[in-house]
Order: C-alpha cells, then sequence, then structure tokens
C-alpha cells in the first residue's frame, strides 16, 4: 500500500495570507487586543508551528500587562484556548463561504490516488476542525469520507519541524516509509517529512517560495492542471519533469528517488 500525506494550509489550499491571517486578526479586534499582524509580520510568525503557539508568542510581559491578561500559567493558557477557539469559528466559516479555493492539482490528485488504492491521509499543525473544513471544501465530502486519517492540532505533543506527526501517520497506516510520500510547502513541513525518512514533494505556496527545499526529491509551483494552471519544476533531484502538471505516474517516480539528508 502507498500513503500519500498531505499537510494542510499551502498545500490543499493557499490558506495562510488570505484565511488564517485576517481571521487571527479579526479575533484580536473582537478580544480588543492591541495587535494586528501584516502579511509580513505572519510570514515571521509561520516560523512557528500552531495557531495556539504563535498567539502564545505575544505574551510577553509588556503585552501581558497592557492587555490586563492572566499572568498565571494556566490562566493564559486558558486565555490563548479562548482565543484559538474563536480564531477557529472564523476561518471556519470563511472556508464555509468559499473564500479560500483548492489549490491546482489537489483535487485530481486525490481523485487519482484513491481509485488507485493508495492510502489518503492529511497531516497538519492546524486544528481537526480547520483541517477538515478546508479538506471538505477542497475535495468534496465525498472523498474527504475516504481519507484514511485526518491528524491534526495537538494529536503530537511535538510540532513540526519535529517528525513526531508523520512517524504517527505512517504507524498507524501500519506502512514502512520508503511505501510514503508527503506533500509539503514549508522547510520546517519537509523536515519533519524527512525526519520521519519519507519522501517529500513541495508545492511551494505564497509565503514559502523562497525557502530551502533542498532535501525534497520534487519542487513545483503547484500540481497544475492539464486545462488550468500549468505546473513548473523549481528543483528536482532526478525524477522526470512533469510534463505540464504532477501526475500520479509523478509522484510514485519520486518514490523511487529518495532524496538522501543526514544518512
Amino acid at each position: 500500500m502507498t500513503a500519500l500525506i498531505f499537510d494542510c494550509d499551502g498545500v490543499l489550499a493557499d490558506t495562510e495570507r488570505d484565511g488564517h491571517l485576517p481571521a487571527f486578526n479579526q479575533m484580536f479586534e473582537e478580544f480588543g487586543l492591541p495587535v494586528r499582524w501584516s502579511e509580513e509580520e505572519y510570514g515571521r510568525k509561520l516560523a512557528i508551528s500552531g495557531g495556539k503557539e504563535r498567539m502564545a508568542s505575544l505574551l510577553t510581559e509588556n503585552f501581558v500587562r497592557g492587555a490586563g491578561l492572566p499572568t498565571d500559567p494556566e490562566g493564559q493558557r486558558e486565555t490563548v484556548a479562548e482565543w484559538h477557539r474563536r480564531k477557529t469559528e472564523i476561518y471556519t466559516e470563511m472556508v464555509a463561504a468559499g473564500r479560500l479555493p483548492g489549490r491546482p492539482g489537489v483535487a485530481r490528485i486525490v481523485a487519482a490516488a484513491l481509485d488507485a488504492g493508495w492510502a489518503l491521509v492529511v497531516a497538519s499543525t492546524s486544528s481537526e476542525a480547520s483541517v477538515r473544513a478546508v479538506l471538505e471544501h477542497v475535495v468534496g465530502a465525498g472523498q474527504a469520507g475516504r481519507f484514511a486519517l485526518v491528524l491534526a492540532g495537538d494529536v503530537v505533543e511535538k510540532k513540526k519541524p519535529a517528525p513526531d506527526i508523520y512517524q504517527l501517520a505512517i504507524a498507524c497506516l501500519g506502512v514502512e516509509s520508503g511505501e510514503g510520500l508527503v506533500i509539503e510547502d514549508s522547510r520546517n513541513g519537509m523536515l519533519a517529512a524527512v525526519g520521519a525518512d519519507l519522501t517529500c514533494v513541495v508545492t511551494v505556496s505564497s509565503y514559502t517560495e523562497r525557502e530551502d527545499f533542498s532535501e525534497a526529491v520534487l519542487v513545483v509551483s503547484s500540481l497544475g492542471d492539464p486545462d488550468g494552471e500549468r505546473t513548473k519544476v523549481l528543483a528536482n533531484e532526478g525524477v522526470p519533469d512533469p510534463e505540464g502538471y504532477v501526475g500520479l505516474d509523478d509522484l510514485q517516480a519520486c518514490l523511487s528517488v529518495r532524496s538522501v539528508h543526514g544518512r
């Protein structure tokens, strides 16, 4: 059995700039917090995996005092959890309204992989509600229901770039690492995949196109579509270049060209 594992944000849909960022800022406004993240600042926050973790990075002594927030660790955890619940509600409403279209080729690849008997997984540091909303919006509820696993949020203690979520995915599926291929969009996600000894293909997103993906087997602008956006190959470690769009045969070829990093 071949396992195809998708990250969510930036892979299924380019959600960060037009989804998560405005949802964070609307939540900040609703709670009367003295912060609004610009596109540039949010780009820097993406180095921190997980929405709650990004919000917790605000909790400096000066910010806590100025915003009148709890000073004890438990009170701060509850506050961040409340912020995150509201942010997730805002974000899922945006997804349901169709404001975040799926990335080129995702629905096509999902349909082909399911027909071929591959096991499909989503592995993301975003909340499960957010991930399921995006997945169903991009591929449809029927296809989403055929995914073997959706691993999201706090399902593992250490988030990307730690390999834990991908190690959990292959353990749950009962497959060997050589049978698993990950599609990621960020360096942190790629490092998590490679750290789990999985082959990684990168489809760069609006915030990650300048990151270092030297450990990936194939780096492309998108998966592309035959009658839509064409794939631009940005880096290739020996796989035949896709002819305009990435097909299931291209992903199968990637499994035979393992990127070697630290071994």
